[in-house]
């Protein structure tokens, strides 16, 4: 059984910093690639970044492209998304989610057969 378990959001103020960390077991991590999805309320969910299995290649959206980055240790079945200069609108649940392949790193949340509960994250201005 796959499970992917999200932790470190919180109530923060703009311009503060968080780490996002997502522990997956149940699949072997090291296989696939992973991304993160947020959804604010009253809003569809969507793309944040993703990376492939080894880390060597990744994407992230124009959103917030300089702000975040998404990496991964597969030593420890972690994956990571590391959040600076967060802004009022980064207020969502952010989810991660285990692809279905190792190299395809998708935007698109069908790529993606497998997610967390997500983790709130809410910054105020």
């Amino acid at each position: 059984q796959v499970q992917l378990v999200e932790s470190g959001g919180g109530l923060v103020q703009a311009g503060d910093s968080l780490r996002l960390s997502c522990a997956a077991s149940g699949r072997t991590f090291s296989r696939y690639a992973m991304g993160w999805f947020r959804q604010a309320p009253g809003k569809e969910r969507e793309f944040v970044a993703t990376i492939n299995w080894s880390g060597g290649s990744v994407r992230v959206a124009d959103s917030v492209k300089g702000r975040f980055t998404i990496s991964r240790d597969n030593t420890k079945n972690t994956l990571y998304l590391l959040m600076n200069n967060l802004k009022p609108e980064d207020t969502a649940v952010y989810y991660c989610a285990s692809a279905f392949t190792a190299s395809t790193i998708s935007t698109e949340s069908r790529a993606y057969g497998f997610w967390g509960q997500g983790t709130q994250v809410t910054v105020s201005s």
